[in-house]
């Protein structure tokens, strides 16, 4: 085939620790997912030169430089906040490399609606033991950990959740950023009040039941990409290929990775329930490994800890849509 249909080797995007209590775990971060799409290229048609995105002033038409763009955030109609890059980069989060638990909740309480993104989560070090220990504590409590994690400068909201033999650490939306339910046009939870019969029901709950089925993810093809790649390959075959020149990239510089100490366990758990699971002064050490991309991190500490949010669904391990307003930034 002309597009390479197998999957890269997994890459570590960056190490740190898993911590609750006074406990530490060292582990790698892994994408959970990979992307088979099919991504279009802008070229001029003229010279078959790559096309990229220019600096255009929107009113001008002209391109502008560099140094003469400044970044706003609209508040009001035309109306801007303009921020410095001083400014911006002050209110990033600081960056640490832990995965900090602040609380546990109970595996089927987080609405699918809020979970955005999957990584795996693997032990590195020596920190396969304690690694296990939280995964079976987990799985057998009926619970999932709600932690707070820092990624290329973003704050997320995530949950640390067992699957199998591993851990996956799903990002997840912020609550302003999942829209209500009440501005949409939606039917009466009342069967009576939305006209359905009993009738209606059953025969609906048997359609339901003919058509199940387990779960396979392998019965569901990209009918678009692999009808793309057909045509790619059919005009490879033909010779109706351009040759394009790609301009050099710039190599990108690898950060420095991090460890983390273990110390007995047992003397760890006993301290932590002694404390009722206070948070860690201990800080990470460093890893000679420069293999990671991102730099993850925790939060400041908090004052004081917040309630989990108790919210009632299905499974904490799909993703689902995005939401509300936010304030539009300057072109």
């Amino acid at each position: 085939m002309p597009v390479s249909q197998k999957s890269p080797a997994p890459r570590v995007l960056w190490k740190g620790a898993i911590s609750f209590g006074l406990v530490h775990i060292p582990v790698a971060l892994y994408s959970a997912t990979t992307d088979h799409g099919i991504d279009f290229d802008w070229l001029d048609k003229r010279t078959m030169d790559p096309v990229g995105y220019k600096r255009i002033n929107k009113k001008t038409g002209k391109e502008i430089e560099r140094e003469q763009i400044v970044k706003g955030v609209e508040y009001e109609d035309g109306e801007y906040v303009v921020l410095s890059d001083k400014e911006i980069a002050a209110a990033y989060p600081k960056t640490t490399q832990t995965i900090e638990i602040e609380t546990f909740v109970p595996a089927n309480g987080i609405p699918f609606v809020y979970l955005e993104r999957p990584y795996y989560v693997a032990p590195i070090n020596r920190g396969a033991k304690v690694y296990a220990l939280l995964r079976e504590t987990l799985q057998r409590s009926a619970r999932v950990g709600v932690a707070r994690v820092v990624i290329q400068t973003k704050q997320h909201l995530a949950v640390l959740v067992p699957v199998g033999p591993g851990l996956v650490l799903n990002l997840l939306r912020w609550g302003a950023d999942i829209r209500p339910w009440t501005d949409l046009p939606l039917p009466s939870e009342d069967v009576k009040k939305a006209g359905l019969s009993e009738r209606e029901l059953k025969m609906a709950q048997q359609l339901v039941e003919d058509m199940s089925a387990d779960w396979d993810p392998n019965e569901f093809k990209d009918e678009f990409k692999d009808e793309i790649l057909r045509l790619i390959d059919k005009k490879v075959k033909a010779g109706q290929t351009e040759t394009v020149t790609q301009p050099e990239p710039e190599e990108g510089q690898a950060s420095a990775g991090r460890g983390a100490k273990i110390i007995d366990l047992t003397e760890l758990l006993q301290r932590s329930l002694r404390k009722g699971g206070a948070k860690p002064k201990a800080a990470a050490d460093e890893d000679d490994d420069d293999e990671e991309e991102e730099a993850p991190a925790r939060k400041p500490a908090a004052k004081k800890r917040k309630p989990a949010a108790k919210a009632a669904v299905k499974s904490a391990t799909k993703t689902a849509p995005k939401a509300p307003t936010r304030p539009r930034r300057a072109a």
